[in-house]
């Protein structure tokens, strides 16, 4: 029998496994927004979803409490409730038959089993939805589970998006959107309880009564309307227009939610359609530019009613299917020029749309970067577009320029904010280069919500083609799935003239078809991911987090990761993004003490640019799949930790000796672990977590105040220079297994039942 200490160490180390193996997850939360002053109670659907605590709601002016837990019906308990509902159909069966039997003897016992109840109803009208509902629609398990929560917002709590989470036991659910809205709100009644059945009634053929989910709603504009779409679903909106009314029907569904938990059955691509009172169609939209959500703009012919209709494109559904339609004449912003301006300058800014309260906004002393541009304080706000902001000097594209003998004269370094006016135009650009100029050229525009699917190529005097480029892909450009904007980097080869040509690649062109052109030299820089933005961790324990390095115009120096502000205990093992690389995998340690609530960290990347310090926070994201091949780091607006459970061991595990560990090629190289006294004295393995390729553990041995983990590079796999983190999972198994033992165990399924802090390391010549 193990001694104390080494059992407590291990209970200690296991229960995280189970945590490992039932994270929470949330797939849609409906409706997913509320009024600002209102209370509203909303349906969230996931997994994992047992022993639900809490809800978390980013940002201040809102409160939310847990209602109700729901999980759906096993195969044991559908028979069980089957099995009921016959004895009740039975025994109502037998009600009436006595009810029939006027004047007929009956014993009181007879009697009094045959009796049928108010609370006898109930139930069978309960357990009828339930099997109903089992039956026609089996749950979906990513989305199956239900927690009810109730939300208060503030008056002047802050419209726009917000992010909820649901707490249980075991840690912190993965963010979904939640919106502050400022117009009143409708919503469908949540599909979990749409499909419920009429209470019984006598009819002389036995037939059941069957209901229908409602798919028509009145509704008084201007509103904001949440609803869900079902498997051939088409929900319909009555209200009433007037002649010469401007109105606007945007859809927010994709933006919800843009990846399904399980990918099936594929995205919602929301259909709109417009109908006059007489059924004829008005407008239609399935999309709004390259956004998969639609948008509609109408003048209405007359007074009268109208119909905002709203479907899937191809008539699928689930309840994650969840949209918000605005509907009324709201202001809406279409386009912006330019897009954006300098720091410490004032830009007057023309605005494009429907309803807007101003055609111009000035902007001034705005920091560097990019984000929303303010309209007005009116209400309704606004939708959001974003705004460019540069240290750069900047000036106007200047017409006609579509051509190398009428281009535009620019001096470098300068960003041109210009448009491609109509389909199939150049816009030319002229500037004076000398030989080895290291010239950088970038296009911000599908970025910055323009339509413009940039080309750029660089020609000299002559006419010669140096360089061309017409997608590049920027990894922190959220949820845009086409990088449509162009980057080229070349080294001038002689001293003279040179001409930078942009236009669209599919030939189209417009008004909103702007863009901005940056010409310089290269400007190293970096920005940040980190993720998952919902990190869950025991007491005491370690948990690997991945930090992504978006570079840019060719920056390589390493960049070290840091906590800032983060409570005392909470530390980072193996903190640094090597040279060169894109993305490292380092590991989050945390307080032996668990906190009540989530705590809020943040990380900041530190390196040297050009012989200067530079700091840029890193921002939280989720590591989404689409289509089963396509991932995308989608930005979240905190990074929540749940500490929980109690530290049963006595000290920390920890690397010892120094670091980075260098592993000679063809080589080994031992490490020592050191471990809460007793830790090692139960049966575990030590395993690799996706390690780069060549690199190995090939032994494990106790050692005073732990064990030493023994390490390989093979010499046909590595090369010298090769740095990063090893990433080491405790697995269940036998104590210090051979290689051999441990390939065998390996066949059958395991669970890590805790992390090792990272190990940095470097290949290096024998």
């Amino acid at each position: 029998m193990p001694n104390l200490p080494a059992l407590a160490v291990l209970l200690w180390l296991v229960i995280p496994a189970s945590a490992q193996d039932r994270t929470p997850h949330i797939g849609y939360v409906y409706p997913a927004g509320g009024r600002q002053g209102g209370t509203i109670e909303v349906v969230v659907g996931g997994q994992f979803l047992d022993g639900v605590t809490n809800a978390h709601i980013s940002g201040a002016g809102i409160r939310a409490t847990v209602a109700a837990f729901s999980k759906p019906l096993t195969p044991q308990q559908f028979n069980q409730m089957r099995e009921k509902l016959q004895e009740l159909q039975q025994k109502r069966q037998a009600s009436y038959k006595q009810g029939r039997k006027r004047g007929a003897a009956a014993s009181s016992q007879a009697s009094a089993n045959a009796t049928w109840t108010a609370a006898d109803q109930q139930l069978f009208d309960e357990l009828r939805r339930k099997i109903a509902n089992y039956q026609r629609r089996p749950p979906n398990p990513a989305i199956a589970e239900t927690v009810t929560v109730r939300i208060t917002l503030d008056p002047d709590a802050g419209p726009g998006e917000r992010e909820i989470r649901l707490g249980t036991q075991i840690g912190l659910s993965n963010p979904l959107m939640f919106c502050v809205g400022q117009l009143p709100e409708f919503s469908k009644k949540n599909s979990k309880l749409s499909d419920e059945i009429p209470a019984f009634k006598p009819a002389r053929n036995n037939n059941e009564q069957k209901a229908t989910a409602p798919t028509e709603m009145n509704i008084t504009v201007p509103a904001v309307v949440n609803g869900q779409v079902l498997q051939g679903g088409v929900d319909r909106y009555h209200f009433q227009g007037h002649k010469g009314q401007r109105l606007v029907v945007a859809a927010c569904a994709r933006e919800l939610i843009p990846y399904l938990p399980d990918a099936v059955p594929g995205w919602f691509q929301a259909a709109l359609t417009l109908y006059d009172s007489k059924g004829h169609e008005l407008a239609y939209a399935d999309h709004y530019r390259f956004h998969p959500d639609p948008v509609l703009y109408c003048e209405l012919p007359r007074d009268g009613e109208y119909v905002a209709e709203i479907r899937d494109s191809i008539y699928r559904g689930r309840d994650d299917f969840v949209y918000r339609i605005t509907v009324g004449e709201v202001p809406y912003i279409t386009s912006v020029f330019p897009l954006g301006g300098q720091t410490n300058a004032t830009s007057t800014v023309q605005l494009e749309g429907w309803n807007l309260p101003t055609n111009t906004v000035t902007v001034t002393n705005l920091e560097a970067g990019i984000g929303p541009l303010a309209v007005s304080k009116e209400v309704p706000l606004a939708n959001r577009v974003p705004f460019a902001v540069d240290t750069l000097p900047e000036v106007l594209e200047k017409e006609p320029n579509h051509s190398a003998a009428a281009a535009q004269s620019v001096t470098l370094p300068v960003i041109i904010n210009g448009r491609i006016g109509k389909p199939g135009e150049w816009d030319v650009f002229r500037f004076e280069g000398r030989a080895g100029d290291d010239v950088v050229a970038e296009v911000h525009a599908r970025r910055l919500d323009s339509p413009l699917d940039s080309v750029l190529k660089l020609t000299d005097e002559a006419g010669k083609q140096l360089a061309f480029n017409d997608d590049n892909e920027d990894k922190g450009a959220g949820l845009n799935t086409h990088y449509a904007d162009s980057w080229l980097r070349t080294t001038l080869p002689a001293t003279g003239t040179y001409f930078l040509h942009l236009g669209d690649s599919q030939r189209q062109g417009g008004p909103e078809y702007g863009y901005r052109l940056r010409i310089s030299a290269p400007r190293p820089d970096f920005a940040l991911r980190v993720a998952p933005s919902s990190i869950n961790v025991r007491g005491g324990a370690t948990i690997p987090i991945t930090v992504y390095a978006l570079r840019r115009d060719g920056f390589s120096n390493e960049i070290a990761v840091v906590l800032k502000d983060a409570p005392s205990g909470f530390t980072l093992g193996g903190a640094k993004v090597p040279a060169g690389q894109d993305q490292v995998r380092l590991t989050l340690s945390a307080p032996p003490k668990p906190t009540r609530d989530p705590i809020r960290l943040f990380l900041e990347g530190r390196a040297t640019i050009q012989g200067q310090p530079v700091v840029h926070a890193a921002v939280p994201a989720e590591d989404m799949m689409q289509a089963f091949a396509y991932r995308h780091l989608v930005p979240a607006k905190e990074m929540d930790v749940a500490v929980s459970g109690r530290f049963m061991g006595r000290g920390n595990l920890k690397i010892l000796g120094s670091t980075p560990v260098q592993i000679p090629v063809g080589g080994s190289v031992r490490v020592l672990v050191g471990t809460p006294s007793g830790a090692f004295a139960n049966s575990f393995q030590l395993e690799l977590n996706e390690p780069p390729e060549g690199i190995s553990i090939v032994k494990v041995s106790p050692a005073d105040g732990g064990a030493e983990i023994e390490l390989r590079s093979d010499a046909a796999k590595t090369k010298p220079g090769l740095k990063g983190n090893l990433i080491v999972s405790i697995m269940p198994g036998q104590r210090f297994a051979t290689p051999q033992k441990a390939k065998k165990q390996n066949n059958q399924r395991r669970t890590a039942v805790g992390t090792l802090p990272a190990i940095p390391f470097e290949v290096v010549a024998h």
